[in-house]
């Protein structure tokens, strides 16, 4: 059943939300060739209870970091250790913090150094189809919507989109109704209502859309091992319309980018 939240709830998860837009945004001035990712694990855990937050991956169904961080041919899940990050590289960090009860949750992959061009593309394609997603989170509308809007942007580039993973509805609890699948018809699936709160995720594939499960009961990787992206922000439906309540402002300040790509969801409340 999904759980629609009310103004007030929604000003709590903007807060949970913004705190890890904070944390990716202190991660992206310390990711760099050369540190290891459990490095940026304990970064993110030290700051994350520094400001008065639990991290919501700890611990989670026996998850033993604070961070997934998953690289290059990893899609999704993958653990912190102590191997050195490389040039050349893509990186996703997907971070959660619990914070007055409700759960943040939302991820960016960082490329390092310089990356191919095509894996560069594939990771503005990726992005932008969030984006593509997130415009369709209008009252009235459908969540295959959602999901059919991400899909098309991303196939029409011969990317693969990964089926077997997918965003979700979020709240007091790191994995709500509704499931906000990558792919899917138009018209399809649950209405969008005001007070809806979901985490919008693609992830996609530079090769076939495939993947495999590892024995460790996370780990996901593509099935062909070529690169993946992983994007990923928590939208909320207010007066009709999506508004976002997480932010790759502090990331994007870290990195010298220039962007208006959120100004269409933004809105006080």
């Amino acid at each position: 059943m999904i759980q629609l939240k009310t103004i007030d709830e929604l000003r709590l998860m903007k807060e949970s939300a913004r705190l890890v837009s904070k944390t990716l945004g202190m991660l992206a001035k310390e990711i760099k060739p050369g540190i290891t990712t459990l490095y940026l694990d304990k970064l993110a855990y030290d700051f994350i209870k520094d400001h008065g937050a639990e991290p919501a991956f700890l611990g989670y169904g026996g998850f033993p970091n604070s961070l997934c961080i998953s690289p290059n041919e990893q899609v999704v899940h993958g653990f912190p250790n102590n191997e050195i990050v490389k040039e050349g590289d893509v990186l996703s960090v997907d971070c959660g913090v619990i914070l007055n009860g409700f759960v943040g949750d939302h991820a960016y992959t960082f490329e390092i150094g310089e990356v191919k061009p095509e894996v560069k593309k594939m990771l503005q394609v990726t992005k932008e189809s969030l984006y593509k997603g997130i415009e369709q989170c209008i009252r009235g509308k459908r969540i295959g919507d959602i999901s059919h809007a991400i899909q098309a942007h991303c196939e029409k580039e011969g990317y693969g989109v990964v089926r077997e993973l997918v965003g979700h509805g979020l709240g007091r609890k790191m994995h709500e109704d509704p499931q906000v699948p990558n792919y899917g018809k138009q018209g399809s699936g649950k209405v969008i209502k005001d007070g809806l709160a979901i985490a919008i995720e693609p992830m996609i594939n530079l090769g076939t859309e495939k993947v495999k499960f590892h024995n460790d009961g996370w780990t996901v990787t593509t099935l062909d091992n070529m690169p993946s992206a992983h994007f990923e922000h928590d939208v909320a439906v207010i007066n009709g319309k999506p508004v976002l309540l997480s932010t790759f402002e502090y990331v994007y300040e870290a990195l010298g980018i220039v962007s208006d790509e959120e100004k269409p969801f933004q809105l006080d409340f």
